[in-house]
Parts: C-alpha cells; sequence; structure tokens
C-alpha cells in the first residue's frame, strides 16, 4: 500500500476533518480557571475517543493528589498507544513520541473578539497569498495547540482508514497535556513517574512551532531554556514620608533599579560571572544557514512599530542570532510604592522586580538562577534585605542538525508542500522538551505551521486552511517515513 491512499482519505474528508476540529474548538477548555474544570475534562475526553476511532490503545491519566472522587487537582494527560509491541509485531523500527496539549489560553479581553472566542467560525476562502490570509478558522486554541494537534489526528486517522493498520504499522506514543497553558505544573512528576517507558521512544515529535511565512515551511530544531524569577528588595518595616525619610533612608524602589541596571555591561553581555560558561558556541555553518533566510530585521522591527536604530542587544551578533542561539536577561516587572491615581508621596517598604532569562544549550536552569540570586545578594544596598522566588524553570533543548528524525521531518514536509523547509531555532521556551531531554534523555523534533499574526494568546486566534492542510499531508508523510524505516 502506498502513501498515495492516506493523501487520498485526506483529501476527500478534508471537510469533515475540519468539521471535528471546529468540535474540538468549542469545548472551553481554559486550564489556568477553575470554573472550566470539567470543561478540560471534555476536552481530553474529546482527544482520547478521536484516538481511540484511529485504533490506538487509550489511557487517560489522572495528575496531583488525587481525592476521593477518584479525579487528580491536576488536569489529566492523554496517552495513547499504537503498534506497542512493534511494526507488524517485529519490535523493529522507530517508536516516535507525539507531544502536544489541548488546553488554551484565557480569552480576555474578550470584548476584542470579532466574534465568540468558542464559536469557531470560517473566515475568507481560498489559499491566500504569501501577505495575506485566505480561509481560517477563528476561535480559541484554533493554532495553539488544537489545530496544529488535529494535523496529526487526522494523519493517523488516514493511515487507519487507507492501510487498515493503527498508524500505518508506525510505533507511537501520544500524549496530550491538559495544563501546558498553566505551567504544566504536573507534567515533571508524570515524565519521572513514566521514565521507564518514555525511555523506549527514539525522538519527540511536536507540532506547535511555525513557519517563516506562508510559503517557507519551517522546522524547529532548538529552543531556548528558561529561568524565570522574581526579587524583592526589603528596606523599612513600613512605607516612609518621603518629605520626612528622604535621604535619611533606604528606598528600594531606586536601589531596586540600580541594581539591576548592572545586569549588563555596555556590550549587552549580561555581567552575572560565569554566565556565559557553558554556552555552546554558535557554529559557522548555523551563521552561514541563517544568513540567507529570507528575515528583514527593518520589517520585523517595522510590524511592532520600531525603527533600524532599535535593533539592540549582546554585540558582535544578529539579531536572528541573539534570539536562537545567545542567552538573554530580561526585566519582566517591576512594582514598589504608590501606582495609583494621584499623589502619594511615600519611599516604600519594599520593592520587587520579576527577571527572566533565556538559557541555550548548554546552560542549566537551576545554575543561573543561583548564580543570579548570589549576584544579587552581592550587590546587597546598605540596609535593605533580599527575598527571593524561583517561578519556574525549563531545560533548553536542542537536537543535531545530522539527526535522520530530523531529516526525516524536512523530507516529509518537501514532499506535501513541494518546499524543503528551513531548519530555525525558536527564541521561546518550551518546557517539555527540556524535560524529556533530562529526564527520558530524548531529543525533539518541532513540526509545526503556525504564522507570526496567528494572534496566539490575543483576541482573534486563527488557523489558516492552507496551513492545516500542509501539516495534515506532511504529518502523512512523516508517518511515511517513519514506515520505511521500519522495513514496510
Amino acid at each position: 500500500m502506498s502513501v498515495n491512499a492516506a493523501l487520498e482519505w485526506v483529501g476527500r474528508n478534508e471537510q469533515e476533518g475540519l468539521e471535528r476540529l471546529m468540535g474540538w474548538l468549542r469545548i472551553p477548555s481554559i486550564s489556568t480557571d477553575p470554573k472550566h474544570r470539567e470543561d478540560v475534562r471534555k476536552a481530553a475526553d474529546w482527544a482520547a475517543a478521536h484516538l481511540r476511532e484511529s485504533g490506538l490503545r487509550i489511557e487517560v491519566c489522572e495528575t496531583g493528589q488525587m481525592g476521593a472522587d477518584g479525579r487528580g487537582s491536576g488536569h489529566p494527560i492523554v496517552m495513547a498507544y499504537a503498534n506497542e509491541d512493534g511494526a507488524a509485531g517485529t519490535g523493529s523500527g522507530p517508536h516516535v513520541l507525539f507531544y502536544g496539549h489541548y488546553d488554551v489560553q484565557p480569552v480576555d479581553p474578550v470584548n476584542l473578539w470579532d466574534s465568540p472566542p468558542f464559536e469557531p467560525r470560517m473566515v475568507g476562502e481560498g489559499e491566500g497569498t504569501a501577505e495575506t490570509p485566505g480561509a481560517r478558522i477563528v476561535a480559541r486554541g484554533a493554532c495553539d495547540d488544537k489545530g496544529q494537534v488535529a494535523m496529526f489526528l487526522e494523519a493517523l486517522r488516514a493511515w487507519k482508514h487507507a492501510s487498515g493498520k493503527t498508524a500505518g504499522g508506525v510505533r507511537f506514543t501520544v500524549m496530550l497535556e491538559g495544563e501546558e497553558e498553566s505551567g504544566s505544573v504536573n507534567l515533571e512528576a508524570f515524565l519521572r513517574e513514566r521514565a521507564a517507558e518514555l525511555k523506549r521512544c527514539d525522538v519527540c515529535l511536536i507540532s506547535d512551532t511555525g513557519m517563516l511565512g506562508r510559503k517557507v515551511p519551517a522546522i524547529t530544531y532548538g529552543v531556548r531554556g528558561l529561568v524565570y524569577t522574581e526579587v524583592t528588595l526589603h528596606g523599612a518595616d513600613q512605607d516612609l514620608h518621603s518629605g520626612l525619610w528622604g535621604g535619611r533612608a533606604p528606598n528600594p524602589n531606586n536601589d531596586l533599579c540600580r541594581v539591576l541596571s548592572q545586569l549588563w555591561d555596555a556590550d549587552g553581555r549580561v555581567t552575572i560571572p560565569g554566565f556565559y560558561d557553558k554556552v555552546r558556541p554558535l557554529g559557522e555553518d548555523e551563521r552561514k544557514a541563517w544568513a540567507k533566510l529570507p528575515f528583514s530585521v527593518v520589517e520585523a522591527l517595522k510590524r511592532i512599530g520600531l525603527g533600524r536604530e532599535a535593533d539592540r542587544g549582546e554585540a558582535g551578533y544578529s539579531a536572528l542570532e541573539r534570539e536562537w542561539a545567545r542567552p538573554t536577561a530580561e526585566i519582566n516587572g517591576i512594582c514598589g510604592g504608590y501606582t495609583g491615581p494621584g499623589a502619594k508621596t511615600v519611599i516604600p517598604a519594599h520593592a520587587s522586580a520579576k527577571v527572566s532569562f533565556r538559557l541555550v544549550a548548554d546552560q542549566d536552569p537551576a545554575a543561573i538562577r543561583d548564580s543570579f540570586f548570589a549576584w544579587c545578594r552581592s550587590k546587597t544596598p546598605a540596609g535593605c534585605r533580599w527575598e527571593f522566588h524561583d517561578h519556574s524553570g525549563g531545560n533548553p533543548a536542542t537536537v543535531g542538525t545530522g539527526s535522520k528524525y530530523l531529516e526525516a521531518a524536512s523530507e516529509s514536509v518537501k514532499e506535501a508542500t513541494g518546499i524543503r523547509p528551513v531548519l530555525v531555532k525558536s527564541g521561546g521556551s518550551i518546557p517539555v522538551a527540556g524535560m524529556l531531554k533530562s529526564i527520558c534523555g530524548l531529543d525533539t523534533i518541532f513540526m509545526g505551521f503556525g504564522l507570526d499574526d496567528d494572534r496566539v494568546h490575543s483576541p482573534n486566534e486563527k488557523f489558516e486552511v492552507a496551513c492545516y492542510r500542509m501539516g495534515t499531508r506532511s504529518h502523512v508523510w512523516f508517518i511515511e517515513r517513519m514506515r520505511r524505516m521500519s522495513g514496510h
């Protein structure tokens, strides 16, 4: 049986597949909002039913602390298994883990949506152009991540119908999480509990990233890690009258700004001792490849209302190099004293800042966190004390460009679209990739089909039908590539 039968099934049944996706999008699976707890579970059950219809064995796993009702305090993780004993019962060939998430972001501000966020609608028509969208689904979760997961689910369904075999005979483990948008608070414990099982997989495939443009598909082979902290500088045990105490007592606002302003030197490099010690150097081959990508720093800045002079960062590196291959430090929020309407002349008792670090291979989030806190202590202003909080973190993850699975993904996209995808990295962080690498030893390949203007996490989120089509066909081809590796 050839891959053409699965591709033909996808083409004939595309409308039904889109209608299935829209049914999933109607479920308001907002994981961070307790009032949607049952909706999140309903979305998990929807995914489990879809996978079951494609022949996979299903397990809906509770997370967190177990309650008297037999349910966990967290949201469930859907696990599904295809051909666990090996392709055609041989135990040979690759075993792929597919990860995605079925929970979505909150919809606020809801008044900025052109239509209700959980009443998906089809807007526009046609394929669109390189600059403008064509037909697209508008709804919360349309791109992130239900729409992208649906591409893989439909590919599985196509192979089942076309071949009569689950996943075309390839070994797959599917893991769909329900807490990605609320911090994946139970994921690490789950991965450690299932580590022996997951280590039997050879690679992880995730479709939660994007392309460089409507006509420029991309494979992401690396994401940065993250350290997210909060630091609070305490002064007096109460707010002080600035007329009586100004110039006599510490002002945590002033001192916190003074300390944090020293995080960077004149060349934009982070000044924490040892910060760059384990940074994997940028290879010349990567540098040359990235320089050829269809990327304009001027156009990118223009889209956010800035000019060429705003291209700032670590000296000696281009904008893409700084985003994909260099670590950064950023102050994400800062607060202290009176910030309400009108005037209130106080010296605050304390001031706080949220400070995050994006990390690259092979930096250790725990080591960077500890180094930052130690750096703060070394600069403690007289009469003040620090309070530190570690909110979250995740390891960076990069797969070697020589990986046979990366090549298989690239060839799959090329077969599906007629265009060989460019290889890119992401400045963002996807914690599960770092967890899978550190806990299970798995590399992750990101084969996503989102666009920069999909308004992910924003009102009027969309996913274009052309992108959905490319993604579904690419996943059909990826399964075919795994079939060939298995000797089919």
